[in-house]
């Protein structure tokens, strides 16, 4: 199973390798201001994924963290119950 593994991940590598290889040229980002850069599109292409990776994990630990402090309060409610009911 781990062979099949590795062999997908060098098959999605390989593929995402030569798309980058094939879109190599240079586009020109036009910013405000008359601002523009000029970059490969394999490179801006990566940097939209990596924002969205980052977008989406900053969401995510968000509510993570937002759910860990109820369970927290929960268990503190469930426990303070449990105390109560025993005295």
């Amino acid at each position: 199973m781990k062979f099949l593994l590795w062999l997908l991940r060098l098959v999605v590598f390989i593929a995402l390798f030569g798309l980058s290889i094939k879109n190599s040229g240079p586009i020109d980002l036009r910013f405000f201001f008359n601002q523009s850069f000029v970059a490969p599109l394999s490179l801006v292409l990566l940097a939209a994924f990596v924002l969205g990776v980052v977008l989406g994990l900053t969401a995510f630990f968000a509510t993570f963290v937002a759910q860990r402090r109820e369970i927290s309060r929960l268990k503190r409610d469930s426990s303070a119950d449990e105390a109560s009911t025993t005295n």
